[in-house]
């Protein structure tokens, strides 16, 4: 016959077996029936996610009132901290968590293209209601410890004395991604340069913005910077920049016709390449007489900062090809070296060195 505690072990036992079935069986089907809306990796996350919180309810409903889960284990003079409480907690952070990526990566991008904001806009609506529900999840977590939200305002003012002392870079980079999310003097996907490292912004977190630069190098720069220090923000508003190409030509070239061809060269790569414009239209400035060469600069204006570097490139492509089928000649520095007076010991000795040879 067996004794109850036998028996109290295996029902439980059985019960914990035949759940743990279930979960599997709704696992397997849940990936099946997601694996069909979406890619493999977010159906894989959503169903083990979905499997945990099923779990983790079955705990808290059919062991709840249990021992082990009610006892206290660790005491902050009234304040008790239990299994279940740390399970609760766990639960509501993690659920909003979640469930507030959820939102922001499958739903708000409908209501985006809806009303066709831009990227920086998106990204700050899904940062601000993201730190929204993590806030309401962390007070719901703190009230069910037991901790009276009111006594947060001692902690509060230890924090203030901390950050006076000791974490001002954390506070003042925390306000600034803040700052930056609101006022927006750089958003997602702007390009920038920074310590004239050139790169496009790719997050703008609490305490760091991730710059990817073209060289596809990512640059971790902490908020507060962008507030403090002198940055280029090249698609700020305005998105449309001049593009400025510099050539030099030979004394014998005449202006006119380098004028004319430049222009034809600004022609050629609007026909060629969408991002360059003909409104403003480009423009051959004469910049002066250098000391070998007629100096010229092409302006074009292009849309997208992005091809400033192909555009350019191109450009002198197309440049040197004409220059060389007009027979006109891109000089390089030239100098004249007059000697006024040597040493006549020096020409004495080089006459010398000379006639040994011969």
């Amino acid at each position: 016959m067996l004794t109850i505690f036998e028996a109290f072990n295996i029902t439980h036992l059985i019960i914990l077996s035949s759940v743990l079935m279930a979960l599997t069986i709704l696992r397997f089907t849940l990936r099946k029936l997601l694996a069909k809306r979406f890619d493999k990796n977010p159906s894989r996350l959503i169903t083990n996610w979905v499997i945990l919180y099923l779990f983790i309810l079955f705990l808290l409903s059919y062991y709840g009132e249990k021992y082990w889960m009610v006892s206290s284990f660790i005491s902050f003079g009234s304040i008790h901290v239990t299994m279940n409480i740390i399970i609760i907690a766990f639960l509501i952070i993690s659920l909003a968590y979640h469930l507030s990526r959820f939102i922001t990566e499958l739903f708000m991008p409908t209501i985006y293209q809806r009303y066709h904001l831009d990227q920086g806009i998106q990204f700050t609506f899904n940062r601000i209601f993201h730190y929204i529900i993590m806030i309401i999840a962390v007070m719901m977590s703190i009230s069910i410890v037991g901790i009276n939200l009111g006594a947060l305002t001692v902690f509060a003012s230890v924090a203030g004395v901390g950050i006076g002392f000791g974490l001002q870079n954390v506070a003042s980079n925390f306000i600034s991604g803040i700052i930056l999310l609101f006022e927006r003097p750089i958003k997602i996907g702007d390009r920038i340069i920074v310590d004239d490292i050139i790169g496009d912004v790719e997050q703008i977190n609490m305490r760091a913005t991730v710059i990817r630069s073209v060289n596809n190098e990512h640059i971790i720069v902490p908020n507060s910077y962008f507030l403090e220090e002198h940055v280029i923000n090249r698609s700020f508003q305005n998105p449309i920049m001049r593009l400025t190409v510099p050539i030099g030509v030979s004394y014998q070239a005449n202006p006119e016709q380098v004028r004319d061809l430049l222009l034809r060269v600004a022609q050629e790569e609007v026909e060629e390449n969408e991002a360059v414009l003909l409104e403003p239209e480009p423009f051959v400035n004469f910049v002066g007489f250098g000391d070998s060469s007629l100096d010229f600069e092409l302006f074009i204006w292009v849309n997208d900062s992005r091809e400033l570097l192909r555009a350019k490139t191109n450009l002198n492509f197309k440049i040197h090809r004409l220059l060389t089928e007009h027979d006109i000649e891109i000089p390089f520095p030239q100098r004249d070296l007059h000697l006024r007076s040597i040493d006549q010991t020096i020409t004495q000795a080089f006459n010398n060195h000379a006639n040994d040879k011969s």
